[in-house]
């Protein structure tokens, strides 16, 4: 690998991943181009379409999606090991990436994912692309795992949300890292409930009759129990999710503290949750705004190293 080369991290975090599209979309118009790419989940999956050339196809693609053709897109399983077989994104995929293996792209690309049983941390670096993609955000109990090499795999934030480490082991001396969850940080506080009134408890206990034809009222009872019924009733879905990003979130500050990287992108994304993938407008112009504040000193101190000879510049 050499000295001198640039990575980029791209951390987990399910729909807030199209932040990552304007992070990029930043980075290239300051002429930051880096060398070497991880990508965690969501991370994976924007970073295999940027190393593969595919940036606008992945941005074009979550531009069009609104409530209605998200849900379009996941195929319920209730006979495997995930609630979503993931069959036709991993088309929507296959239709951009093809048949690239990693080893093919102009530059370092590593999809990091966790085996089953043994807990490993893999770092998918070679095969098909859109293999070791998809065993990246496999996210447990709703996407079902993919078997690579073998292994059974599914979602890498279980082991390195912000995979810092992974650049630097792939010899980037100056690692950017983009950060999701930066908000969830400071929910992470403890709150003694000392005065609850039993009274206040309630049970979500409503029936929901699944009558109707042709799947209508199948589906609309599977919507409203994966996305909720309003703000006073989570979904299973976001239910498991919130659960698997506060483990993350706790994972991945253990993780930054002993390998921080050099520079910090934090898109500020409150209010957007980790389901809302048809905001994609906004979460793009968030994730531009966010690295735009710290492509100053990012130029500024790649500038310096690449002075002193301890970075190479960057390929244009």
């Amino acid at each position: 690998m050499g000295v001198g080369k640039i990575g980029l991290a791209l951390g987990g975090g399910a729909a807030r991943g199209w932040a990552h599209i304007g992070v990029l979309k930043a980075l290239i118009n300051a002429g930051i181009k880096p060398d070497i790419v991880a990508g965690t989940s969501i991370g994976a999956v924007v970073g295999g379409c940027y190393v593969a050339g595919h940036l606008d196809a992945i941005e074009d693609f979550a531009r069009e999606l609104t409530r209605r053709r998200v849900f379009g897109y996941l195929d319920f399983n209730f006979t495997g090991t995930g609630l979503i077989s993931g069959q036709r994104l991993c088309e929507r995929l296959d239709k951009h990436l093809g048949d690239r293996s990693i080893e093919e792209l102009d530059r370092r690309f590593v999809a990091v994912a966790t085996e089953i049983g043994s807990g490993r941390e893999i770092w998918l670096s070679r095969g098909r692309l859109v293999d070791a993609v998809r065993a990246s955000y496999a996210l447990p109990g709703i996407f079902r795992p993919v078997k690579v090499n073998n292994r059974w795999l599914f979602d890498g934030a279980l082991v390195n949300p912000i995979p810092v480490s992974v650049c630097r082991a792939l010899g980037a001396r100056y690692v950017i890292a983009v950060n999701l969850n930066f908000d969830i940080s400071s929910r992470g506080a403890i709150v003694q409930e000392s005065h609850t009134n039993p009274g206040e408890l309630t049970v979500d206990d409503e029936p929901q009759p699944v009558t109707g034809k042709n799947g209508v009222a199948m589906r609309r009872l599977l919507q409203r129990q994966l996305f909720g019924r309003g703000e006073d009733a989570p979904g299973i879905s976001t239910v498991m999710v919130e659960a698997f990003n506060i483990v993350q979130d706790r994972i991945a500050r253990s993780r930054l503290a002993g390998d921080p990287p050099d520079a910090m992108i934090s898109p500020r994304l409150h209010g957007i949750g980790l389901f809302d993938f048809h905001r994609a407008e906004e979460l793009i112009h968030y994730g531009e705004m966010a690295a735009k504040r710290e492509i100053e000193d990012m130029t500024r101190e790649i500038s310096a190293r690449r002075e002193s000879t301890q970075l190479t510049p960057w390929r244009g």
